[in-house]
């Protein structure tokens, strides 16, 4: 407990699944916690914060979008003074074999996927680097590894989050500032629900572990690396993934 006494840290796609728990874990921990995500609120996250007595700030953003970026990143430096983890969590999914899939839909989940892990971390790295002290964890899949039929632009999104952890972490791990990244399997999460029956089978199939994995078997993993604990860790990309990826 307490390993993040002291500390701030800002998760976008806080309001639900994945980042609502690591939100929650954080804040279990001693941090306060921003929550940004195109959600028009967040209470249950924000909820879950203050019931561990931490402080939490809602952002409604769009983490694609340039300006609604920098105007998140300044409201949780105005309210909290800095911010000392960034966890870029938020993403989309959907289902498209290539030969029918359109370029807008190409273009809608690279940038929700790919371009919003650029402009937060761009937005909040600066003092970062000045204090010489940080974290940043993005949330990427392990079918940014192995692929997946019918989802050729979320594994692309996800593969480019992957190579701009390690090529951020060797960038910026000398001046302070420690870059990784997560790449769940399948969880059980409001993404996951929207999937067909045909394709849970399917997958259940796959998985070594026989089950789909809860958010909170990936909570633990944000909170190492956030912490002291997760010191030696350097772009690297930790799977809790069932046994669909073993390395």
């Amino acid at each position: 407990m307490n390993r993040l006494a002291g500390r701030t840290a800002l998760v976008t796609g806080g309001a639900s699944g994945i980042g609502q728990g690591i939100a929650i874990a954080f804040a279990a921990e001693g941090a306060d916690v921003v929550i940004a995500d195109r959600a028009s609120e967040a209470p249950a996250t924000v909820e879950g914060v203050r019931t561990q007595g931490r402080e939490a700030l809602f952002v409604e953003t769009d983490v694609s979008d340039e300006a609604q970026v920098q105007r998140m990143a300044t409201a949780a430096i105005d309210r909290f003074g800095r911010v000392d983890i960034l966890v870029n969590n938020a993403g989309i999914f959907s289902e498209s074999l290539l030969e029918d899939m359109s370029a807008a839909e190409w273009d809608r989940v690279l940038k929700t996927n790919l371009r919003s892990v650029f402009l937060c971390t761009r937005a909040l790295i600066g003092p970062m680097l000045e204090r010489g002290d940080g974290r940043i964890i993005n949330i990427a899949s392990q079918l940014g590894q192995i692929g997946g039929v019918s989802a050729v632009h979320y594994s692309a999104s996800k593969a480019g989050v992957i190579g701009f952890t390690t090529a951020l972490a060797r960038e910026v791990s000398s001046r302070g500032v420690l870059v990784n990244a997560i790449a769940p399997g399948p969880i059980e999460t409001p993404l996951l629900e929207n999937e067909t029956e045909a394709w849970r089978s399917a997958k259940l199939a796959e998985l070594p572990i026989g089950r789909f994995g809860r958010v909170t078997e990936v909570t633990p993993t944000a909170v190492l690396l956030a912490s002291a604990e997760g010191s030696y860790y350097v772009g690297q990309t930790l799977g809790p993934n069932g046994g669909d990826v073993m390395l």
